[in-house]
């Protein structure tokens, strides 16, 4: 029986530390795709009440990571990689409209808009640690879309971006995958200073797609060999 005192602090605190380890007990699959668990399960494991268990759940329910179970608890959502290829060709039409809008702006201009961009994947040193390369990642991406300039694309382009974090973040487990991201990023950005449209909107849909399906060998593994680990 546990015996240790819960974890005192404001709801909203409670709630957040709540939903951050949920969240990364299912990205690490230590909460497997169709898992069962009730609020009291998880309650006992982080030592809180179940006020703020419910409330993280609900922001996992809301973004698609869990749904509730009448009278049976919660589980964690099977995995549909058809989902998610949607998600990824829908991103690559909102990338692709940003890459031919930047690369209508006058070079000079695109540039500057570009430099942080640049200087990070074209000449500073590489990183080695897949988790930073994975954050940095996201935000080249995100940036482009922003930088073309229409807000409620780049509002709909970043909960994109968290929908299929999840899977996204295994493509910086393999070095010769983030050697193959630096290598692309590189190749997009010359070809947008160089207003190539086509060419920069060719290389980061193949950039995209290869990252979607190596993804996808890379969590059915993982899941593979999540579900052969013994029960401790």
């Amino acid at each position: 029986m546990n015996t240790s005192p819960r974890s005192k602090g404001r709801p909203e605190a409670l709630a957040e530390k709540v939903y951050q380890a949920l969240k990364q007990d299912i990205f690490e699959f230590r909460l497997m795709p169709g898992d069962r668990f009730s609020e009291n399960e998880i309650a006992d494991r982080l030592e809180v009440s179940r006020t703020p268990v419910r409330q993280a759940l609900f922001w996992l329910e809301r973004e698609g990571y869990v749904e509730v179970w009448f009278r049976s608890g919660w589980q964690v959502k099977p995995f549909d990689f058809e989902y998610f290829e949607e998600l990824y060709d829908f991103r690559t039409v909102l990338e692709c409209e940003a890459v031919r809008r930047l690369c209508a702006l006058p070079a000079p201009q695109c540039i500057d808009m570009l430099t942080a961009l640049k200087s990070f994947w074209m000449d500073a040193p590489r990183l080695a640690d897949g988790k930073a390369v994975s954050a940095q990642d996201e935000a080249f991406h995100m940036a482009l879309v922003a930088a073309a300039g229409n807000q409620e694309m780049a509002r709909i382009h970043a909960e994109l971006t968290e929908k299929i974090r999840i899977i996204r973040r295994l493509d910086f487990t393999r070095d010769d995958r983030m050697e193959a991201t630096y290598r692309e990023h590189a190749q997009i950005l010359r070809a947008i200073f160089q207003q190539q449209t086509e060419e920069a909107q060719r290389i980061l849909t193949d950039h995209i797609a290869v990252s979607k399906a190596e993804v996808r060998k890379i969590t059915l593994h993982m899941l593979q060999q999540a579900r052969l680990q013994p029960i401790e």
